[in-house]
Formats: C-alpha cells, structure tokens, sequence
C-alpha cells in the first residue's frame, strides 16, 4: 500500500497502490482499441445505473479470457496497469511473436512461463480443465461452459477453492462463500488474482471519484415524493418500518433471486448473509 503525508485535509488517511511492480513500458497498441462511454445509460438512453458519468479517458485493453492456443508456451514479457479493472494484465509473447494479454495472478512475474494445456503445471498463470485440478487448489478465471472463455472470480485478489471432484462436476467455493457445482471440462486458471491490496484503498477526496467516473450519490430522503419512496415530508423524516428501493421494493432482507432461475440446480450452497 502506498500511504500519503497528511500535507492537506484530503490527504489524511489516502491511500493507494504501490505500482513499483509494474513494468515501465507504454501498452501494446495492438491490443487497445477506443470505446464510447455511455454514463450509465442503456440504448434507449435513459440512465439504467445511477452516479456513473465523467471521468479520464481511458483506451480498452484486449484481454484473453480464454485458451488462445493450446500446448503452446508463452512468456511474460510485462506487467501492466489496467483502468479498466482492478487486477494487474500481464503481456504474454508466444514463440511465433504472437501477442496478447492476460489476468495476471498473484506472485506472476516477468520472464515466467505460462501455458493452456491439459497437463500444465500447477503453477500461476497456467490454464487447465478443472478435472484436472487436485482439490484444495485456488483458481481463477472459471468458465461456465466449455470455451466460452472464463467469467467468474476476476476481480482483484479473488480466487475461488476447488472443494470436490465429481464425475462430471466440480464443487468450488467462490468468493462469496457460495459453494456451486461447474462442468469439470470447463477451463480454469491456476492462482488468485492480483493486486489483492485493492480492497483497502481509501480514495480520500471526492475528485478521485469522479476521476474514475463515479458521480455523487444523493439520499432518498432528500428527494421528492415523486422520486423516491423515501422523499417528502416535513423537515427530516425517517424512512419508516419498510425501507424500499427507488422502485418500490421491499430493501432489507427481500430475496430478489428468481425461484424458477435455471443455474439454481447448480448452487449446493448458498452464500453467507454479511
């Protein structure tokens, strides 16, 4: 972590990521490419996700999510700063000077090897079918279906824990506590990911908020009745027995997950309340 002087009232209690493990080099411009923002509004144009607008600009960094080849070593040549997520992408270079980037995992280092392969080592960085890995092992990355490229547990410092192997399936415990069954042909990467320290910045100051895109948030009971459940009244009000969302619904301790949804028969066990 990377802790600033108290030099003014913001600066008191910032805290920030230590980039020194980061190679010193520009993106591979090959692999970025411009996207429009759109402020949290969907292609209707209404605003779908509030307090989003604003912000640097910033270039999108073509990441692999799945096997690009199989059986084909390649070696990290950098580490590298992603705006666009909160883990550290690591620029892999294959024998043929083919390039691309990656999720880099934690204690991943430039000028190690990685490879996809059904009998890869299990080292970090690698990529292999979950039958394949022992149980106990931490992996990232997961897919759901086979080569559709991973999607669960990619955000910074998560890993999720291979607890069972069975004949088609394998019982993994995710982040959240939740424990699901997923295909066992489905690729996974070895390790966790990095930059686990993210999740004790302290941004210090509302401008490194709106730096990064996020807009201020208002109260529901600052607003007007016609705004929210929570608005109106005079002088302050409480929100009363029932809080509700913005939309009417029950907030505290209403399930909101669909009895009918289909991957319901592929969680042994649900998540812990926090």
């Amino acid at each position: 972590m990377k802790i600033y002087k108290p030099t003014t009232p913001s600066r008191r209690g910032m805290t920030g990521i230590d980039y020194s493990v980061l190679t010193k080099k520009e993106p591979e411009r090959a692999l970025l490419k411009p996207f429009a923002k759109r402020a949290g509004r969907a292609h209707s144009g209404r605003i779908t996700v509030r307090h989003q607008g604003g912000g640097a600009k910033r270039l999108y960094r073509i990441i692999e999510f799945g096997q690009p080849k199989l059986d084909v070593a390649g070696k990290v040549i950098a580490l590298e700063y992603d705006p666009n997520r909160t883990s550290f992408i690591a620029l892999v270079q294959q024998p043929d000077n083919t390039k691309f980037y990656i999720l880099a995992p934690q204690d991943l280092k430039v000028g190690d090897e990685t490879i996809c392969s059904e009998k890869a080592p299990l080292t970090p960085g690698n990529r292999t079918r979950l039958k394949n890995i022992p149980v106990g092992s931490k992996v990232y990355n997961i897919e759901i279906e086979p080569g559709r490229g991973g999607i669960l547990v990619r955000g910074a410092g998560t890993a999720a824990q291979i607890l069972a192997q069975e004949e088609k399936y394998s019982q993994l415990k995710m982040p959240s506590t939740e424990i699901r069954k997923i295909k066992s042909n489905c690729f996974a990467s070895i390790g966790e990911v990095s930059n686990p320290e993210h999740r004790f910045v302290n941004l210090g100051k509302a401008g490194r908020s709106r730096l990064m895109g996020i807009r201020p948030g208002v109260r529901g009971t600052a607003m007007n009745p016609c705004d929210h459940p929570h608005g109106g009244g005079e002088g302050r009000q409480p929100r009363g027995m029932h809080p509700k969302t913005r939309w009417g619904k029950t907030a505290l301790g209403m399930k909101t997950r669909k009895r009918t949804k289909l991957s319901n028969k592929f969680i042994i066990q649900r998540r812990n309340k926090i």
